[in-house]
């Protein structure tokens, strides 16, 4: 980052950096002795104070720099809120509660799941949806969206089940290219132990063709929520007949769906497509 830049010119993540800088410097410390207190390299520690790492520092990198300067939760807060500023306020009250799931029972009946998606998958439908943002805009939307995986990376992660419709993984999003690395992606996160998938195919007929995008909030601590989205807004739901009637909904589309076995049969076999 230019040392001339002014402050009103600097981006949310350019910011952060600038403010990870002044405060490293305060201590006497070195990127170097700053990294590896915390488990990263000098170069992370370079592209987080110079704004150019993507998609954007960890949340793990920010708690690490409390501790290391003594700030409490400062930049763990400002890393929050540069993520929130990303987000439309509405979504807002959903990544807080998403961030504290235990289950998180998803389905998605159009586009991959936002947690799930590329980068360049994320990238186009940004781009798509907000034909009016700058590219500084879109790449902040993408960092926020690709950040937000951070939730599997905790000491008790959720577990994530989504069913996907099989309108997800044919509706081309961008180029054949770009679906490649979303279905790859898919099938690596179906690898791992707190992701579970399922697809609906289009010959479920019914509950396929009614059902519309839903996802459903488990806590250990907590009543059970539903959040649903539509072209104005998301709305949280937690009156229990309501949840109730959301997860009967959830039972019966799991029913129809493929197995998980049979679903990542399905989705190779859209990548061989894709590839070809």
């Amino acid at each position: 980052m230019d040392e001339t830049t002014s402050p009103e010119n600097l981006n949310p993540l350019q910011r952060f950096g600038r403010d990870v800088r002044q405060v490293r410097l305060a201590r006497k410390l070195t990127q170097k002795h700053l990294g590896h207190s915390m488990g990263y390299s000098e170069a992370y520690v370079s592209k987080v104070e110079s704004g150019t790492l993507t998609p954007r520092p960890s949340e793990k990198f920010a708690r690490g720099c409390d501790l290391a300067f003594g700030t409490g939760e400062l930049f763990a807060g400002m890393l929050r809120r540069l993520d929130e500023g990303d987000h439309p306020s509405w979504f807002v009250p959903y990544l807080n509660l998403e961030r504290k799931a235990s289950r998180i029972l998803d389905y998605s009946a159009n586009l991959v799941k936002g947690i799930l998606q590329t980068e360049d998958y994320a990238r186009t439908v940004f781009r798509t949806s907000n034909p009016q943002a700058t590219a500084e805009g879109i790449e902040g939307k993408v960092a926020a969206r690709i950040g937000r995986r951070e939730v599997f990376e905790q000491a008790s992660p959720p577990l994530l089940w989504i069913i996907l419709h099989e309108a997800c993984l044919r509706t081309v999003v961008g180029s054949a290219a770009i679906m490649t690395g979303q279905l790859e992606y898919l099938l690596t996160s179906a690898a791992t132990p707190h992701i579970k998938l399922q697809v609906l195919p289009f010959s479920a007929g019914a509950p396929a063709a009614h059902a519309k995008p839903f996802t459903v909030l488990r806590f250990t601590d907590a009543p059970t929520v539903l959040y649903t989205e539509t072209r104005v807004g998301g709305r949280m739901h937690d009156s229990a007949q309501t949840v109730d009637a959301a997860l009967d909904d959830y039972d019966l589309l799991r029913a129809h769906a493929l197995s998980p076995d049979r679903s990542l049969a399905l989705i190779k076999n859209l990548l061989k497509e894709y590839r070809a």
